[in-house]
């Protein structure tokens, strides 16, 4: 009863406004002054002790090397790259957002910054040669969630430090559905281009191929750096977001040269703002999950599930259930934190390999990215179209739908998220 009353109280902050940082610290606070004999300083250590876990140090290098991509140039290049590739296809502009999402979600780690990157070029673009403007931002809020599952990602950093698992696997399992998420997109976005008969660019050349992969070739070679670092054991994830915040200020300033020594300080602001706003709400997080953890949840939901025989798919299903109405109102990291310790013993128990289960819960945290009314993606996309949420969550709808069809494969598939772990490690 205490439990429910714990929750009931999250979800009463959370629907009057109270912003989701502090809905999760004085729901666990309350309930640790009035149902439990502890003493509130438990809550203030806990805050602190968030701040020790290593692992965590990785979120502002990579927050900081997308802030340096995004002022860069980079992702023009990219976009310009995408245009060259498939910009001849009908719906070629669409498609070529999706590509280009696609490859900044692989080299920045963050849905929000792919959005802002991509969105603000392409959108504008798409509508400039004619195309509906309601489907120009609903490809791109969506395709800019695959920020989330494409490697580097920093909700999988979150998941593996709640659960003690390997960040380096992790990023290496995210490969395979992260391009299956982009090429169910492109699929749809085939598709629906040629029902609406929308205009198709022609076809530049092979010489214009050609150049855009040079141009884009230096934004790119993070990828390769970051997970081949990792896995080739060169560094550990935490000094791969160094080594990636490191490398995207040089390519900026003196590959490319789009900005100078005095953009810097704006980067590092604007980069802090971002940290200290995901820190806040992942501590707040950690302070509610170790409420849980001393209530015994996780051991009382394991045993309760785990009565009934489940069969992996309907646990499986479950989780997608719980992820979906979760995401409708939390942050994706704090949402990982409090649920990932919950469900990672009972998928151990069924015999789920804790990898496939954390590559199922960041598809839904993409997922979630795009669902309102927290759906951080839907915002930015609004403020860069100038469109209203209720616009942009109608515009997004049949891609959400088309991501949650490949979030089912995904789940009911192992083997992809699987074949290159077992393969590589």
């Amino acid at each position: 009863m205490a439990v429910a009353l714990l929750f009931l109280g999250l979800l009463a902050l959370l629907l009057i406004g109270v912003p989701i940082a502090v809905s999760l610290g004085l729901s666990a606070l309350l309930f640790t002054l009035i149902a439990t004999d502890d003493s509130p300083i438990i809550i203030a250590q806990k805050l602190f002790d968030t701040m020790e876990h290593t692992t965590l140090l990785a979120i502002p290098f990579f927050i900081l090397s997308a802030h340096f991509l995004t002022s860069g140039g980079v992702s023009q290049r990219l976009v310009d790259f995408a245009r060259a590739a498939v910009g001849w296809l009908p719906g070629g502009l669409a498609m070529a957002s999706v590509v280009a999402c696609m490859f900044f979600a692989a080299i920045s780690g963050s849905s929000p910054a792919t959005v802002v990157a991509i969105g603000s070029i392409m959108i504008p673009g798409m509508v400039a040669a004619g195309y509906d403007k309601g489907f120009a931002v609903g490809v791109v809020a969506t395709s800019g969630s695959l920020g989330i599952l494409i490697p580097p990602s920093i909700p999988m950093i979150v998941y593996a430090d709640a659960v003690e698992e390997s960040v380096g696997k992790l990023f290496i399992a995210g490969i395979l559905p992260g391009l299956l998420m982009g090429l169910f997109l492109l699929l749809a976005t085939y598709v629906a281009a040629r029902r609406m008969n929308m205009p198709r660019e022609p076809w530049l050349g092979w010489r214009a191929l050609l150049r855009g992969g040079g141009r884009a070739f230096w934004g790119l070679l993070l990828v390769v750096i970051v997970v081949g670092g990792i896995y080739g054991g060169v560094f550990t994830p935490t000094e791969a977001g160094a080594v990636a915040a490191v490398y995207s200020a040089l390519i900026a300033l003196f590959v490319h040269r789009d900005m100078g020594f005095r953009d810097i300080p704006q980067v590092m602001l604007d980069s802090a703002k971002m940290t200290s706003m995901l820190l806040f709400i992942i501590a707040c997080a950690m302070i509610f999950a170790h409420v849980l953890t001393e209530e015994r949840i996780p051991q009382h939901l394991s045993s309760a599930i785990l009565s009934n025989e489940p069969s992996p798919w309907m646990f499986l299903l479950m989780v997608n259930i719980i992820l979906w109405f979760a995401g409708d109102f939390m942050e994706p990291s704090a949402i990982l934190l409090i649920l990932a310790p919950l469900f990672h013993p009972i998928a151990l128990s069924l015999g789920i390999d804790p990898i496939h289960l954390g590559i199922v819960m960041t598809t839904n945290m993409e997922v979630g990215m795009i669902t309102p009314p927290v759906g951080l993606n839907l915002y930015v996309a609004a403020g860069l179209s100038g469109m209203s949420l209720g616009q942009v969550t109608r515009a997004a709808l049949p891609w959400m739908l088309v991501l949650i069809l490949a979030l089912l494969v995904i789940t009911y598939v192992p083997w992809l998220s699987l074949v290159l772990v077992s393969a590589l490690y």
